[in-house]
């Protein structure tokens, strides 16, 4: 028995805006049957005791201390600008 119809499927590329045929939707029935049937084997395991996690390691602040620094000077910066005027990066135009 499928834990997915084929319905289902075709709901959810109607959502996603795509166009999928009788065989796709065969096919997807399928494999996305596999998948939920790998997921299902999760809820097997035993995990009484187990604190949960976000990850893996023991984790602490990772982020450096935000200390202001010199920048590079505009002559720099500019070096690397295909164009530029008045001390600022040229770009195309968006808007008219």
């Amino acid at each position: 028995m499928s834990r997915i119809s084929a319905d289902q499927v075709k709901h959810v590329a109607n959502l996603a805006r795509l166009a999928i045929t009788e065989e796709e939707t065969e096919k997807f029935t399928n494999q996305l049957d596999a998948i939920i049937s790998f997921a299902e084997q999760l809820n097997e395991i035993n995990t009484d005791g187990v604190e949960p996690t976000s990850h893996i390691l023991d984790m602490k602040n990772v982020m450096r201390e935000d200390v202001p620094q010199e920048g590079l000077p505009q002559s720099e910066v500019l070096k690397n600008a295909p164009e530029h005027q008045d001390g600022q990066v040229k770009v195309p135009s968006i808007m008219e």
